[in-house]
C-alpha cells in the first residue's frame, strides 16, 4: 500500500499530479510537504478500508427480509423511505459492532503504513504513539520505557472499547458484550 501511495503521489510521475498538472497546476510534493501528510494518510485508510467496509454492509443488506421491501412498495413507500425506515435499522447493529471495533484500535493507527510513508520531511506531522515506541524502544534501546508507553496505549485503547460498547448498548442495543 504504501509502494502505491508513494508512486501515484510522485511529483514528477505520479498519476495525481500527472492530473493536477492537466488541470493547469503546478505538481505537488505531497510526501515531502508535512501538511499532506495527514490528509494522505487518511484518504489511503479511506481507500484501504473501502473494500472490506462495502462486503460487509452488503452481507448486512442481503440479510434484509425482502417481504419488508415488497410490503412497503405496496403501502406506497418510495426507495428513500424504503431506504430510511426499512435498510438503515437492519445495518445499524452491523454500523454499531464496526464502529465499537474502530475505536478500539484507534490509538494503535496502522503505525506499518505510517512508517512507510514517513521520511524526514514530514516527520514533524507523521510521529504518532506507535512509531514513537517502535522509535523508542527498538532503535534507541529503552525498551522499558516502550513497554510502558505501549502499555499505557494499550489501556487508554481498552477504556475507550468500554465506554463507547457501553453508549452502543444504551443507544442502540447492540454491543460487543
Amino acid at each position: 500500500m504504501g509502494g502505491m501511495i508513494i508512486a501515484f503521489l510522485d511529483p514528477s510521475t505520479g498519476i495525481i499530479n500527472h492530473a493536477i498538472q492537466a488541470l493547469g497546476i503546478q505538481p505537488i510534493a505531497f510526501m515531502s510537504d508535512p501538511k499532506w501528510f495527514k490528509t494522505v494518510y487518511v484518504l489511503s485508510g479511506v481507500w484501504q478500508g473501502t473494500g472490506w467496509g462495502s462486503v460487509i454492509y452488503l452481507a448486512a443488506l442481503a440479510g434484509v427480509d425482502p417481504a419488508l421491501h415488497e410490503a412497503a412498495i405496496v403501502d406506497g413507500a418510495s426507495r428513500l423511505q424504503r431506504i430510511w425506515h426499512i435498510n438503515l435499522p437492519a445495518i445499524v447493529p452491523t454500523m454499531v459492532i464496526l464502529l465499537i471495533m474502530n475505536v478500539g484500535s484507534l490509538f494503535s493507527m496502522g503505525a506499518e503504513k505510517i512508517l512507510l510513508l514517513q521520511n524526514p520531511l514530514n516527520l514533524s506531522s507523521s510521529n504518532v504513539i506507535a512509531t514513537f515506541v517502535y522509535k523508542q524502544g527498538l532503535l534507541s534501546g529503552q525498551y522499558s520505557y516502550a513497554a510502558a508507553v505501549g502499555l499505557f496505549n494499550s489501556a487508554i485503547n481498552i477504556v475507550l472499547l468500554i465506554a463507547v460498547n457501553k453508549i452502543a448498548k444504551t443507544v442502540s442495543d447492540t454491543s460487543l458484550w
